[in-house]
């Protein structure tokens, strides 16, 4: 019998991630909740048997064996956790917690109650990154020291919340720089991490109580490379976006970048000195390949992995960022 899943929210990332766990055909989508009711209705287009609920509370009562959480930030911590104490799957959408502590105890959470935990870390899954982490982890760029992370976004969020410190935890950091220190750690074999420095701005000023940062730049060493950190919303960049990872080591270097200003596309290349070496040409769909991962594996073992206690790592760097 396929595990019956429950999808609370259902924007656009959370109808996708939908899409992507049930194309997999490994589970079955139970029920969906979402307070817009167009959400609802496209998400339903993909669900027609779901059970329509308008709470948590009413979809843990359902006696389901996972949950996707797409909702905001502020309410990821808390309701991961209190799926995870009824006995529930947990995938969630990145942050884990506006903070280490938060992220923390959702693995936790997971550990003790022995159930999956999953989070949508999902440039990891590019095709340019499984072709280039496998470089670095197996020494053919010799020894990486040193690591460039860039993200920026030409618009910006749309929702109020993501403005507001208290609901959202920051600002570009927590939001676009997340899942670029994560991928940096992750390639790198989460290495220890010291000497963090950032300058976080709004507006082009230093923050004000009750903001949070547009630009940021930050910086610290993983292991035995220096890691470079640029992000920001709404920056003046001549494009929707601007994305990359590069890592440079002794015998050679590789990046991931995004095509034309794209969200979606991306390319991966090798160096050597001036020469380039094509490793994925920007046909890929990679976006919800988190989601389905997660979804096979609950199909497979429903018990806590142990990678789960990764996810703490990229939390705890971006508190050192934000100087908690």
């Amino acid at each position: 019998m396929r595990p019956r899943v429950g999808f609370l929210g259902t924007g656009w990332i959370g109808r996708h991630r939908m899409a992507a766990m049930l194309a997999t055909g490994a589970i079955e989508a139970a029920a969906i909740a979402d307070p817009a009711p167009e959400c609802l209705a496209e998400a339903a287009a993909l669900a027609p048997n779901a059970v329509h609920v308008d709470r948590l509370d009413a979809m843990l009562a359902l006696g389901l064996d996972g949950i996707v959480i797409a909702t905001p930030s502020a309410l990821h911590a808390e309701q991961s956790i209190a799926a995870l104490s009824a006995g529930i799957a947990v995938f969630c959408q990145k942050p884990l917690g506006r903070s280490a502590a938060e992220a923390r105890a959702v693995v936790d959470a997971a550990r003790t109650t022995d159930r999956r935990l999953g989070l949508d870390l999902s440039y990891r899954h590019t095709a340019g990154m499984q072709a280039i982490a496998p470089l670095v982890r197996d020494g053919a760029l010799g020894e990486v020291f040193a690591v460039d992370l860039t993200f920026h976004n030409a618009y910006g969020p749309d929702k109020p919340w993501f403005y507001d410190p208290a609901l959202s935890g920051g600002g570009c950091v927590v939001d676009l720089g997340v899942h670029l220190v994560d991928l940096a750690l992750w390639t790198l074999g989460f290495p220890p991490v010291q000497a963090v420095d950032a300058r976080l701005t709004h507006a082009g000023r230093p923050l004000r109580p009750g903001e949070v940062e547009d630009h940021a730049i930050a910086q610290f060493t993983a292991g035995g490379a220096q890691v470079r950190l640029a992000c920001s919303w709404r920056l003046h960049a001549g494009r929707e976006a601007v994305i990359e990872a590069a890592f440079y080591g002794t015998g050679g270097g590789a990046a991931l970048r995004n095509v034309g200003g794209s969200f979606y596309d991306f390319i991966a290349e090798r160096f050597d000195r001036t020469e380039r070496a094509e490793l994925s040409d920007g046909a890929d769909d990679w976006g919800g390949r988190a989601a389905a991962d997660w979804a096979t594996a609950l199909a497979a073992n429903p018990r806590f992995d142990a990678e789960a206690e990764r996810f703490v790592a990229s939390a705890e760097v971006l508190d050192l960022i934000y100087g908690r």
